[in-house]
């Protein structure tokens, strides 16, 4: 499996500190060592960077560890191939426009023998998750509206990541820049920090940080991972078949599907 990693501020944060717990585990503290990489929102631009290696020896990986993108909402995935080569082409995560935004995906678990059905939308790489992604985007693009009530649109993710957890293991990142839609099917955990903060210590790094002196009173970060990343911080476990959207560090709709695997 793969490994999940989220952020959704109401200020342009950086992603240094989760990040860097998170990279040890493609390759040193973890197994996730096939491939990495991550997405920050800016306006409604996208800054990505991807690589076929491990993050845990990665120079990039140091690059964005080191360089505080600041950013409001940003994805981040490390691979452990089931589905597809090691290549450049199946590194979450991946990215298309649908109603002139740039729409985000990483995808944790595995779907066996999935048909995406045929549409505007096609896979370049030749996982599971990538073909799950374009079927999301050509049913939404077919059946949506995009000028249409968010609570429509919210459905519709929410219809199709159950059915798509029906058939395995869907554990769902996915954001438009605006909002970060998050889906459970068996491991999530989340975190917000808000005053007053205090410091926290990586499970995976000699690393500690002190939130007080790095942000302001009026700072709200959410954290959304696949295993928690700090030893000293009290984590928020999804429940399968749960979901949540994000909007600047805060829940706004949020629910639970019965939980149906098919793995």
């Amino acid at each position: 499996m793969c490994e999940l990693l989220a952020m959704s501020a109401n200020t342009p944060t950086d992603l240094c500190f989760s990040f860097t717990g998170l990279t040890r585990r493609g390759g040193a503290t973890g197994p996730h060592k096939d491939g990495w990489g991550v997405a920050f929102y800016e306006g409604k631009g996208v800054r990505c960077f991807h690589d076929a290696g491990a993050s845990a020896s990665s120079r990039l990986a140091e690059v964005v560890q080191t360089h505080p993108i600041k950013s409001e909402v940003a994805l981040c995935h490390i691979r452990q191939a089931n589905v597809g080569e090691i290549c450049l082409a199946n590194t979450h995560p991946f990215i298309r426009e649908l109603w002139g935004r740039y729409w985000v995906f990483a995808h944790n678990g595995q779907l066996s023998d999935f048909r995406p059905r045929p549409g505007f939308y096609e896979p370049v790489g030749s996982t599971d998750s990538e073909a799950l992604f374009c079927d999301l985007l050509n049913h939404l693009r077919q059946h949506g509206d995009r000028d249409g009530p968010e609570d429509q649109l919210v459905a519709q993710m929410v219809d199709l990541s159950q059915a798509y957890a029906a058939q395995g293991v869907f554990n769902l990142l996915l954001s438009n820049g605006d909002w970060l839609f998050t889906y459970c099917s068996t491991k999530m955990a989340s975190i917000t920090r808000r005053a007053p903060f205090g410091p926290a210590r990586l499970k995976d790094a000699d690393v500690t940080v002190d939130f007080e002196s790095e942000t302001t009173p009026n700072d709200v970060v959410s954290v959304i991972v696949t295993e928690p990343l700090t030893t000293d911080e009290t984590w928020d476990v999804y429940q399968p078949g749960e979901w949540r959207l994000w909007r600047r560090g805060e829940v706004v709709r949020s629910g639970l599907t019965p939980a149906r695997r098919g793995d």
